[in-house]
């Protein structure tokens, strides 16, 4: 059921993100899904929906599908904060390294801070040993 709900959040912050200029955690029904999620799964989906927005505002040649904070090591979680230094995004069909490190509020809804770095694009024959999808 968990992983479940996580899915739809995803899928609804890709929507938001496709589909409004505005911030898409300033959405009110994303908010209300991402209440549903207990404290740190809310703070990892806030930070990667918001690294998401940046990356594709700040970086045209890129076009951010789907974070995932955990891929090359586990993410560094504090009361408010994220560090994800082992993390990817997939962008137009490809999939790349990300280190990010993010701030929120105490509900976990919004990104106080955030500073991101882009690195190499990940050879599609380590997709698998680090469950990438094509």
């Amino acid at each position: 059921m968990h992983s479940r709900i996580v899915g739809l959040i995803s899928a609804t912050i890709v929507a938001s993100l496709s589909s409004a200029s505005v911030l898409a955690l300033d959405d009110g029904r994303l908010k209300g899904q991402l209440m549903k999620l207990d404290p740190q799964t809310r703070l990892e989906q806030t930070c990667d929906a918001e690294v998401l927005l940046r990356i594709n505002r700040d970086r045209a040649s890129f076009n951010v599908e789907k974070v995932v904070a955990y891929t090359f090591d586990e993410p560094v979680v504090g009361e408010n904060s994220i560090a994800a230094h082992g993390a990817a995004f997939r962008s137009g069909g490809n999939w790349y390294h990300l280190s990010y490190d993010c701030v929120t509020g105490p509900r976990h809804l919004d990104a106080h801070e955030l500073h991101y770095e882009i690195g190499a694009k990940i050879p599609k024959g380590d997709w698998a040993k680090y469950d990438l999808y094509d």
